[in-house]
């Protein structure tokens, strides 16, 4: 079975138990600033979660792309990845633990051809004041897993969420593929982590909101949200030993050895992994418009491009490489995500100048290493002067011991790793909470600028330009960002014109009405939509007046006349060709 065949069987085997389909929302969180990159499913799906009615339905299903950079430095073992594909299906206050599990079991068991002696489970043991899940344990014994394969954790194993500060949350239960490998020692199991056990899908019972306070209250419906790691299901069907040998990787890996004329083994095959997994990431990501930067998720774009050209340097390849590498992921993966062929230009635009880029700057900091060399005292770098060099010319602390070495000098690689792990701390808070608020929580504030982001693309789009589209939008409860297509500086005097707009519609307290219609439909109706393979059949337009019809599944006001005022604070460039505003509404 290939990657397009298991996305079909999932998506099949849950449509025939009523589920309806919905499309992968893009990599960038369309109004959830609590993190930097889609990382799961049902990020898109919070307020439906949260008791919205979703168009599609109470059951839905799909495969979803994601990004988790928390572990980047880990890319290269066998399984960890920066960029993956997620299969998910939802229950929005329909079914529960019962049916969740005797669908999971189903699917893996006559489904892929799974042994049941080869699955172990995890259940939620009880703490924080919620109670011992026997229920789930007792089911998947009814299902025909024994005792013995059952195991007991805690909320740092078997809770999820919520995915902020606040919103839905609950107990899990997670299923686990047994390589068949004797135990790691007595008491071995899922939690131990020594590799006999792989986790494969997560099934969350999300029945719990946690509030400012951190305390725990019942939903006003019951969901169940689930995660199937699809490389890592692969790896298991195809029988390799890590998800890079997948036929995932095998096209990836086969143009590197191609261009670099190495070949991907012994001491090379790390350095082979890390740079498939990089491209693969960064093509995906330029492909949904997140473009390098000092900043954010382009930081995030930007760093994988360097490490990978580091690597293939390391290969002895020193010329631009990755469009041809991209080729080979926009060719294996455009018929499940047909943006990155229709976005293939601006892929190879990206990859292209920051290869161009880094290679300038890769020289300023060889210029920069010879420089400390000569202020050095003694024969030893300090570990700050090392991660200089890391931190600010992307220099791998490997080839900055290698030119030490050349002088007859060493690294103090203590001191380099101590504040390498305070950098990396440091990214992983700023990856995991970037900002307060989000609209997991769907509070008042964020509720005004979550519409008042409609009435501020209406005002740009009939007062500056009507071929702007949104690129990007981060709502906190504070403000609104919002990212737009434009190619020079917004001037004062347009900036007031757009703030008089918006407040204007907002002062004829119109209401903010709600349409559901097919995406047919919607086109002719001339509502705008953001990522539009996203959507499923049936969608929600948000209609204000005459003035905005956009497709949506955000919190809104009911009447324009709830947001109060609305002020333009900063007018700025974001990246190329794109511009950025940020907003605040007040009383």
């Amino acid at each position: 079975m290939d990657a397009q065949e298991l996305r079909t069987a999932y998506v099949e085997f849950f449509k025939e138990r009523g589920h309806a389909q919905i499309g992968s929302a893009s990599l960038v969180p369309e109004n959830d600033p609590t993190v930097l990159f889609t990382t799961a499913g049902m990020h898109p799906l919070v307020p439906y979660l949260l008791g919205e009615k979703h168009p599609m339905g109470k059951r839905l299903v799909n495969f979803q792309k994601c990004v988790r950079t928390g572990d980047i430095d880990e890319v290269g073992d066998p399984t960890h990845l920066t960029f993956f594909e997620m299969l998910g299906n939802w229950s929005l206050g329909d079914y529960f633990k019962e049916e969740s599990i005797e669908y999971s079991r189903d699917f893996l068991v006559k489904g892929l051809g799974l042994s049941l002696d080869d699955i172990a489970v995890t259940v939620f043991k009880g703490e924080g004041g919620i109670p011992r899940d026997t229920e789930t344990a007792a089911i998947w014994e009814r299902m025909g897993i024994p005792k013995e394969r059952i195991f007991y954790y805690g909320m740092e194993d078997n809770w999820w969420g919520p995915a902020g500060l606040t919103g839905p949350c609950g107990p899990d239960t997670e299923i686990f593929y047994d390589d068949g490998r004797p135990a790691c020692g007595e008491g071995c199991g899922p939690a131990c982590r020594c590799g006999k056990y792989v986790e494969i899908w997560n099934n969350v019972f999300m029945e719990y909101y946690k509030d400012e306070k951190g305390d725990f209250s019942p939903l006003k419906q019951r969901n169940v949200d689930t995660g199937m790691g699809l490389e890592r299901v692969l790896g298991i069907l195809q029988g390799v030993g890590t998800v890079y040998e997948t036929t995932l990787f095998t096209g990836i890996i086969s143009k590197i050895e191609e261009i670099s004329g190495r070949e991907y083994a012994g001491d090379d095959v790390r350095a082979f992994r890390i740079i498939a997994d990089h491209v693969r990431a960064a093509t995906f990501m330029l492909a949904d418009g997140v473009f390098p930067a000092r900043m954010g998720a382009g930081y995030i774009v930007r760093r994988l491009i360097r490490r990978a050209s580091r690597y293939m340097s390391g290969l002895g390849y020193e010329e631009n490489f990755m469009g041809a590498v991209a080729d080979v992921v926009i060719d294996e993966y455009g018929d499940a995500y047909p943006e990155l062929r229709r976005n293939a230009k601006a892929v190879h635009r990206g990859l292209d100048e920051e290869e161009e880029r880094f290679r300038k700057t890769l020289r300023k900091g060889l210029r920069r290493f010879d420089a400390l060399a000569e202020e050095a005292v003694g024969d030893t770098l300090d570990g700050e002067q090392v991660f200089r060099l890391f931190d600010t010319f992307g220099f791998p602390v490997e080839l900055t011991a290698e030119l030490a070495r050349e002088r007859g000098k060493r690294v103090d690689m203590a001191d380099f790793e101590n504040r390498f792990r305070e950098h990396q701390d440091k990214s992983r808070a700023g990856a995991d909470q970037t900002f307060k608020g989000g609209l997991a929580d769907s509070g008042e504030e964020t509720t005004k600028l979550h519409t008042a982001t409609h009435l501020l693309h209406a005002a740009l789009r009939e007062l500056i330009d009507p071929g702007i589209t949104q690129k990007g939008s981060n709502i906190t409860a504070e403000r609104l960002r919002f990212d737009f297509n434009f190619d020079r500086k917004i001037t004062r005097e347009e900036l007031d014109g757009i703030e008089e707009y918006v407040n204007n519609i907002i002062a004829k307290d119109l209401p903010v009405e709600c349409r559901e219609m097919t995406l047919d439909e919607a086109t002719d109706f001339g509502a705008i939509g953001v990522f539009g393979d996203k959507y499923g059949e049936v969608v929600k337009v948000y209609c204000i007046g005459e003035y905005s019809k956009e497709l949506c599944g955000g919190p809104h006001v009911s009447r324009t006349s709830e947001i109060g005022t609305f002020k333009i604070t900063k007018e700025e460039s974001s990246a190329a060709g794109v511009r950025r505003i940020r907003a605040v509404v007040g009383k």
